[in-house]
C-alpha cells in the first residue's frame, strides 16, 4: 500500500488506540494491556478493516463509529491516524491506484505487441477487482455515494488514466496495421473497452459479488480488444 497522508499531531499524550470503553480507572492487571501496534501498523490495519466491511452484505455506509467498534478502539483513535474519514477513503484509492498501475506499467514495459497490452491491460484491473471487492465498491463508487464528492471525482480520474493508457496502446496497434484514422479508432475502442470494465465491476458489486468480473474474459475481448 502506497504511504498515506502524514498523520495529524496528537492533541495530547492520551492513549488515542485505547479500547472503546476505557475509562480513568487503573488497570486492574498489567497482562491485561493490550500490545501498542507500531508507527504505521494501525494505519493499515484501519484501511484493511475498511476494505473487508465495505465487502460485507448491507455496508451501504460504513460508520466511523463500527468501524472503530470493529477495530476495538475509540472513534478518537482512528482520528489519530486519519483526520477524516474522507482521508481514510483517500488511502484505499491510494492503494488501488498504486496497484493496479504498478502493473499496467509492467504490462506496457514487458510486452512489445499494443493489442496484447490492451487485452493484460483490462484482466489486470478486472482481477484486481474481483481480489478486492471492497476495493470494488470504492472503484464503481458505490461506496463513495454518502462520502466527500472529491472522492468520486478522484476514482473518476482513475478511469479516465486507464483509458487513456488504453488509447495510447490501440493507437499504436491502429498504426501498426495501417488505418488511416488510427486516432479516431484508438479513441472510439478506449471508450468502449473502459466502459466494458466498469459495466463488469458494477455488475459484481451488485450482485453481491457472485457474478465474476473476469467471466468469460477471453471471448470477451477477443471480440472488444482484437
Amino acid at each position: 500500500m502506497t504511504t498515506p497522508p502524514a498523520d495529524p499531531p496528537a492533541a495530547d499524550p492520551v492513549d488515542v488506540d485505547a479500547p472503546v470503553g476505557a475509562g480513568d480507572a487503573a488497570a486492574p492487571v498489567a497482562s491485561s494491556v493490550r500490545k501498542r501496534p507500531k508507527p504505521g501498523e494501525r494505519r493499515v490495519q484501519i484501511l484493511q478493516t475498511l476494505a473487508t466491511m465495505l465487502q460485507q452484505p448491507g455496508a451501504d455506509r460504513v460508520t466511523t463509529a463500527a468501524l472503530a467498534a470493529r477495530l476495538e478502539v475509540s472513534e478518537a483513535a482512528l482520528y489519530r491516524h486519519f483526520a477524516s474519514k474522507a482521508q481514510m477513503f483517500e488511502g484505499l484509492i491510494e492503494f488501488i491506484e498504486h496497484s493496479v498501475f504498478t502493473l499496467v506499467n509492467q504490462v506496457v514495459e514487458r510486452d512489445p505487441d499494443a493489442v496484447v497490452q490492451v487485452r493484460k491491460i483490462l484482466t489486470v484491473l478486472l482481477q484486481f477487482g474481483e481480489k478486492n471487492p471492497g476495493m470494488t465498491r470504492v472503484m464503481v463508487g458505490d461506496a463513495l455515494v454518502f462520502e466527500n464528492d472529491r472522492l468520486v471525482v478522484r476514482m473518476g480520474q482513475f478511469f479516465d488514466r486507464i483509458e487513456s493508457q488504453l488509447r495510447q496502446c490501440l493507437r499504436a496497434a491502429a498504426e501498426s496495421a495501417g488505418s488511416p484514422t488510427p486516432t479516431v479508432d484508438a479513441n472510439a475502442k478506449a471508450s468502449v473497452l473502459t466502459a466494458f470494465a466498469v459495466g463488469r465491476l458494477q455488475r459484481f458489486a451488485r450482485s453481491g459479488f457472485k457474478r465474476s468480473p473476469t467471466e468469460h474474459l477471453d471471448v470477451a475481448l477477443q471480440l472488444l480488444a482484437s
